[in-house]
């Protein structure tokens, strides 16, 4: 191509004698905006010089930046124009010289502007129910025609006024919405070039916060350690982040306060009175803040701060004690004493006790002072959240109160006990006197004193009837004296029962009877029951009294008999006359015997009983056997039934279930058949507790290690006294090893009879309770080794060797002093009472 250009250039110079030429290629430049393009400006001639003009014709220097111009050789020169703007449009020439001859050629350089995004940034976010202005800024030349559009469709501003297209090309939304969330598509078009290009734009709404307490209100208690949780719940877009404040102050996680993941919930470490107040929950997030107010209502359970002992003495005009008490809501006060209850106002008639309260102070005051004021009183501060007590101790100091049984009856040769029980505080001096003289005196050897805590025990054992009449005891302390008569009286038999009703069966008959009209001045010990076919000798029985006793059942008679019965009474004394006799006659054989009458007795382990029975009516034919049966109420199954027997009173059920109600029949049978059963129902007691661990954190030990040290001594102490029986009796454990094993001989085999009690039963190869029976009589008083009864005018305080017994009716261990002539008693003062003490 370059040859041909030539050749016709080289036509041309021959042919216009050296005439010069100039043509820039391209013709015409269209540049957009940054980019870069170049000219070629050739020339046909000779040309010295190859210039270039700039549209303001100026001469195109060599060493400006935008605009560089570069001559190859002699016949041509390059115009290179670098990122081009507005500026640099216009009419560019090449000039080419040589002396006096010049030509020149132009180019039009026009800059345009391409559709280009100056800012359009992603995403944009705005606040809900804002009017949002979306920003989409678009340059070019000439200027582009603006589409908006949304989930692939074009915005129709004139069908939704809440879009606009503004000037500017923005997009105005009119109160923006949640919904209108999006991916926006801002199209920029050019008609001329058709040229299009597109910005998507993210647009984001924020959602102010919305925040919500769940409790406005949270009550709390103060000072036992527990915490308060304060919750709100907040929502939003962004998620806002939730703090809390109170009094203006963040509060952060430490040692009062710890706040959740999302900060949702603030907890109050050992909730205090100024823990109490407004807590403020702060939800934010770009949208902005909302802020919500919790209230916290710090309550404090009672707590009694003041209560002091106090002391008065008997008569003086008042004593008030004061109890003060600290809480909140403030706590009301309170008083009680033994049974007692006090609050405000007069709490008596006579309104010799009054309580006064003001704020958290109250007052107990006890008008003219009297000795059965004294005592523990309790203080009771309370509130809706709970209450503290304290208890006080009112010491009343007074004379001497001397009380007891006036008369006292014995007989001749019978050892009685005249108590002086005195009340006083302080302890009091007691003296015996009769006749003016003190007690014992020196001809006196049948008259002893014994002495209390609180009783002073005069012994008498009348030898002859001057040793029956007054007696006076007299009680001194600091406060005063008080002194009173005691009288001692002989002692008579009972008169004779009176029998009310006699109701026979075929082979018993039951007497009902009344107790005597006089008693002789000491208790019945004893009823005598005589029966007889008329003209015979009488038989009988004696049957120990008791309160309850109203009849007595009469056994071994024949059917359709005649009988007379007598009664009469035994006290210490002696036996007392005999009732009239009273005739009866016995029904006909009736067949089957009737139901014998129950009572359960509760023994020393809770789930084990004993069910005695009183026999009645045979039906004429001996008693066989008695048939026992129990089982549990709330289950349908029966134990194995038990056959015990004729002379069986009773029966003991052990390895009962604790705290269940259990029945039980008793049958009993003869030839002719089996009564109707005898039912009776109980409880057994509840579990007893187990023993608790050491107080206080103690490392107390444990119930297994208690019972295995206790098997580990007890194996020991068996190994030891047969090591002691081996060497010592040639007998034991160790002596049956050496007789059998080593071939030692024994020093004898001793032959024992083994005695068999009158019943014992259980059930072989079974896992039922075991069931013991016995026959044994129960009808003495205090059978089986039970302690001594309470001192009573018949009861000699010594033993027959003379030895000092003690006071019976305490449950310590009050040491009774022989040969003393006073006793200090101090009932009211709470040092020296002894918890398990009572009165003689």
């Amino acid at each position: 191509m370059l040859q041909i250009r030539d050749l016709i250039w080289g036509l041309l110079f021959i042919g216009c004698a050296a005439a010069i030429q100039v043509e820039i290629t391209p013709r015409q430049g269209e540049i957009s905006v940054g980019e870069s393009k170049f000219f070629l400006c050739e020339v046909v001639g000779d040309a010295k010089d190859i210039d270039w003009y700039d549209p303001s014709g100026e001469k195109i220097l060599p060493n400006r930046p935008d605009i560089f111009v570069n001559r190859g050789d002699e016949t041509m020169s390059t115009l290179t124009i670098y990122h081009a703007n507005v500026d640099s449009a216009g009419i560019y020439k090449c000039v080419a010289k040589n002396g006096d001859k010049e030509a020149q050629a132009t180019v039009q350089v026009k800059i345009f502007q391409k559709i280009t995004f100056a800012s359009a940034p992603s995403p944009q976010e705005f606040n809900e129910g804002d009017d949002a202005d979306i920003v989409c800024n678009v340059v070019s030349s000439p200027p582009p025609t603006i589409i908006w559009k949304h989930k692939g469709s074009k915005i129709q501003v004139d069908k939704d006024v809440r879009y606009k297209i503004m000037d500017n090309g923005h997009l105005q939304i009119r109160g923006i919405k949640k919904i209108d969330e999006g991916m926006y598509n801002c199209e920029a078009r050019v008609m001329a070039r058709g040229e299009i290009d597109f910005k998507m734009i993210k647009v984001v709404v924020n959602v102010l916060p919305t925040i919500r307490a769940r409790l406005s209100e949270v009550n709390a208690t103060a000072d036992i350690g527990r915490s308060a949780l304060l919750a709100c719940d907040a929502d939003g877009f962004p998620e806002p982040t939730v703090t809390w404040a109170h009094n203006n102050i963040v509060l952060e996680t430490g040692d009062k306060y710890s706040l959740n993941e999302d900060g949702s919930e603030l907890v109050i470490k050992d909730v205090k009175k100024v823990d109490e107040g407004d807590y403020t929950c702060i939800a934010k997030n770009k949208a902005g803040e909302k802020a919500e107010e919790v209230s916290l209502n710090v309550f404090v359970q009672p707590k009694i701060t003041y209560l002091n002992n106090q002391t008065a003495s008997e008569f003086d005009e008042q004593v008030t004690l004061t109890c003060e008490a600290l809480g909140d809501p403030t706590p009301t006060i309170s008083w009680s004493f033994e049974n007692r209850v006090f609050t405000e106002g007069e709490q008596s008639l006579d309104r010799n006790i009054v309580v006064r309260s003001h704020a958290r102070v109250s007052s107990l005051t006890l008008k003219n002072v009297v000795f059965t004021y004294a005592g523990y009183y309790l203080c009771i501060a309370s509130n809706s959240i709970g209450q503290d007590s304290q208890h006080m101790y009112l010491e009343v100091r007074y004379a001497p109160k001397i009380q007891g049984q006036v008369t006292v009856y014995t007989w001749e040769g019978n050892a009685a006990n005249i108590s002086c029980e005195v009340e006083a505080h302080p302890g009091a001096s007691v003296v015996w006197f009769r006749d003016g003289l003190q007690l014992p005196s020196a001809n006196t050897t049948n008259m002893k004193i014994y002495n209390t805590q609180t009783v002073s025990y005069l012994e008498i054992k009348p030898e002859s009837q001057n040793d029956f009449g007054s007696y006076n005891c007299t009680a001194t302390n600091v406060m005063g004296t008080d002194s009173k008569e005691f009288l001692l009286i002989q002692a008579e038999v009972p008169s004779s029962p009176d029998i009310q009703q006699v109701e026979p069966f075929s082979s018993t008959a039951v007497v009902a009877f009344e107790e005597p009209d006089s008693m002789g001045g000491v208790p019945i010990l004893k009823y005598k029951v005589e029966w007889r076919l008329p003209g015979q000798d009488w038989t009988g029985s004696e049957h120990n009294a008791n309160d309850e006793m109203t009849t007595i059942t009469i056994v071994g008679l024949k059917p359709e008999t005649t009988y007379e019965v007598k009664m009469s009474a035994i006290n210490g004394k002696g036996e007392g006359e005999s009732s009239p006799a009273r005739t009866f006659k016995t029904e006909p054989v009736q067949g089957e015997p009737s139901a014998p009458v129950l009572e359960v007795k509760v023994q020393d382990r809770g789930n084990t009983l004993k069910v005695n029975w009183i026999k009645q009516d045979d039906g004429g034919s001996p008693i066989k056997h008695y048939l026992v049966r129990y089982k549990a109420k709330h289950v349908s199954d029966w134990k194995p039934e038990i056959r015990l027997p004729h002379n069986s009173e009773y029966v003991t059920l052990n390895g009962l279930d604790w705290n269940t109600e259990y029945e039980v029949y008793v049958v009993a049978e003869n030839q002719q058949g089996k009564s109707e059963p005898a039912v009776i129902s109980f409880r057994t007691a509840t579990d007893p507790t187990t023993i608790p661990d050491a107080m206080d954190g103690g490392s107390g030990l444990g119930t297994g290690a208690i019972v295995g040290i206790l098997i580990v001594v007890f194996f020991l102490l068996l190994v030891g006294v047969d090591v002691t029986c081996y060497f010592l009796n040639k007998c034991g454990l160790l002596m049956c090893i050496a007789v059998n094993f080593c071939g030692k001989a024994g020093p004898g085999a001793k032959n024992k009879d083994i005695e068999e009690g009158k019943a014992a039963f259980t059930k072989d190869e079974s896992k039922e309770p075991i069931v013991e029976v016995r026959t044994e009589e129960e009808h003495t008083p205090n059978q089986g080794g039970g302690g001594p009864t309470e001192p009573n005018e018949t009861t000699p305080l010594t033993e027959p060797d003379g030895k000092t017994v003690k006071d019976d009716n305490t449950k310590g261990q009050t040491e009774v002093k022989n040969t003393t002539d006073e006793v200090k008693t101090v009932p009211n003062e709470a040092p020296q009472t002894n918890g398990n003490e009572s009165k003689a």
